[in-house]
């Protein structure tokens, strides 16, 4: 069932506006805020304003799109977190204490598909508003080369995605170093 809202006619428009004239309420002449105190210049906002303008910027030309990625061992650790998310957070995340609300399994999947599907996947996530998900990866060998391809280029990818927070190898129930846990950004 779909409520229908309450479109005010130009009459009640009118009233609305001369009410806040009367009342002295003003339009703004600026759109930042200002909390009375001079901004913060430590080292971990420079490093999240860095992130977030790299992020901001549609540059096409990733280090994963030209194929070279750094090679990870069958068995390393993933882990990676943005400078600024709390250490809390991060150590429920690697105990896997977070909840994950869906899971992708790129097994069998050439790195092309991988990478669409990693993609639409995390869109998806995103536009359901999940907080943690699971990506599993695996850890074979490809047939062209002496480490793991997927595992590599997920490592690569997920760096680069913008909503990603924080992502680490899973624990043993969930798939251990042959999956990750992604913590998302939740959109407003």
């Amino acid at each position: 069932m779909s409520r229908r809202r309450y479109q005010p006619d130009a009459d009640d428009i009118n009233a609305f506006r001369q009410a806040l004239s009367k009342a002295g309420v003003r339009p703004l002449q600026s759109n930042r805020a200002d909390p009375g105190r001079p901004r913060r210049e430590d080292e971990a906002t420079r490093a999240r304003r860095a992130a977030a303008t790299d992020a901001g910027s549609d540059n096409a030309t990733g280090r994963s799109s030209d194929g070279r990625v750094e090679a990870v061992r069958p068995s390393a650790y993933l882990d990676f977190a943005l400078p600024d998310l709390p250490y809390r957070t991060r150590s429920q995340l690697k105990r896997g204490r977070i909840a994950w609300e869906a899971g992708l399994d790129l097994h069998g999947h050439t790195v092309n598909e991988a990478r669409l599907e990693l993609e639409t996947f995390l869109r998806d996530a995103e536009a359901e508003r999940a907080r943690c998900v699971l990506v599993v990866h695996g850890k074979a060998w490809g047939t062209t080369s002496d480490y793991p391809v997927i595992k590599s280029h997920v490592n690569a990818w997920l760096r680069e995605w913008p909503s990603v927070l924080a992502f680490c190898s899973a624990t043993d129930v969930d798939g251990g170093t042959g999956a990750v846990y992604v913590l998302l950004r939740r959109q407003r």
